[in-house]
C-alpha cells in the first residue's frame, strides 16, 4: 500500500496497538502459540519433499477450476472508524493455453483516502495471499519444522517459511504454513509480502494477512478466505488497513478456448 496521506503520528498509533502490533512493527513476528515441540513420524525434510510435490499436483489441478473471487480493502480515520473501501468481484478462469483471466463483475470507484492500491499488492492478492510452495518453488525458500499443533480438528505439520534471498522485482512469501498431516498438503498459512519498499522516495508496505483453506473436491485443498488487520508503520505516520478476500463457486471447466469480457492477467513484469 502506498500512502496518500499523512494523519496519525507514528508514536501516537503504536500506543493504540495491542502488544502482538508492536512485535509486528519491531521485528520478525513470533512463532504461533500452541505449537507441540513433536519430533515428526518421518523425517522433517521428507515431510516438506512430499508436501512441495502435492502442492505442484494442485497448482495444475487448480488451473482447471473456475472461481469467483471478491477483494474489500478499507482503510481507517485516527478514531478507527472505516474511511473509504476499494471492492472487486470478479470471476477467474485459466484456458488450455494456461493463460489466466479474470472477468470484472462489480468494481465501483475506490473511496480510499489514506493509501492507494499498488501494483504489487494486486500481485499479492493474486499469488502470494493465496500461497501455494512447490517443488519448484522450493529452492527459493528456506522451510524450518517448528512442530505439530490441531487447527479445526486437523493435526497439521507447522513450518516457517522465508525466501533465501530476495531478487529485485520479485515478491515472496515471509511466515509460517500449516500442512495437513493426513493430505500433506497447506491448509492455512500466516505471513506477509516482502520486501516492504523504501527507496527513492517511494515507500509501499504491506501487511500480515492469514489465509484458509478448505477440501473443496476430496482430494485438494483450495484458498477460500484470506483476511488482514494490520497497522502499517508510514514514515509520515501510522495507517491501519483490513483486507478481506472471499475465494468461492470453485467449478471444474469443461474444456476452453476462450472468454468474453474478460481481462488476460499476466506476470507483472520486472521493476526497473
Amino acid at each position: 500500500m502506498k500512502p496518500m496521506l499523512a494523519r496519525l503520528s507514528l508514536t501516537a498509533a503504536l500506543l493504540l496497538l495491542p502488544p502482538a502490533a508492536w512485535a509486528q512493527r519491531t521485528g520478525p513476528m513470533p512463532p504461533p502459540e500452541g505449537i507441540r515441540k513433536e519430533e515428526p513420524p518421518i523425517p522433517a525434510q521428507e515431510i516438506i519433499r512430499r508436501f512441495a510435490e502435492k502442492e505442484a499436483e494442485f497448482k495444475l489441478a487448480r488451473d482447471n477450476y473456475s472461481y469467483r473471487q471478491s477483494v474489500l480493502v478499507r482503510d481507517y480515520t485516527e478514531a478507527g472508524r472505516p474511511a473509504g473501501e476499494f471492492r472487486r468481484d470478479s470471476e477467474v478462469i485459466f484456458l488450455d493455453s494456461g493463460d489466466r483471466f479474470e472477468k470484472v463483475t462489480y468494481e465501483p470507484p475506490s473511496t480510499l483516502s489514506r493509501f492507494v492500491i499498488s501494483r504489487e499488492d494486486l500481485q499479492d492478492i493474486e499469488n502470494i495471499q493465496p500461497f501455494v510452495l512447490t517443488t519448484e518453488d522450493l529452492p527459493q525458500y528456506a522451510v524450518d519444522y517448528l512442530g505439530k499443533e490441531e487447527i479445526d480438528e486437523l493435526d497439521t505439520y507447522v513450518f516457517s517459511v522465508r525466501p533465501r534471498q530476495i531478487v529485485e522485482g520479485l515478491r515472496y512469501f515471509q511466515g509460517t504454513i500449516w500442512v495437513d498431516a493426513v493430505d500433506l498438503q497447506i491448509v492455512k498459512t500466516r505471513g506477509k509480502a516482502v520486501p516492504d519498499i523504501r527507496e527513492k522516495k517511494q515507500e509501499n508496505l504491506f501487511p500480515v494477512f492469514e489465509t484458509y483453506r478448505e477440501n473443496i473436491d476430496g482430494q485438494y485443498w483450495f484458498p477460500t478466505y484470506t483476511r488482514a488487520d494490520d497497522t502499517l508503520a508510514f514514515s509520515q505516520g501510522a495507517q491501519r488497513i483490513t483486507i478481506l478476500v472471499r475465494y468461492t463457486g470453485y467449478k471444474k471447466r469443461a474444456v476452453t478456448s476462450r472468454i468474453v469480457g474478460a481481462e488476460k492477467i499476466d506476470p507483472p513484469p520486472l521493476q526497473p
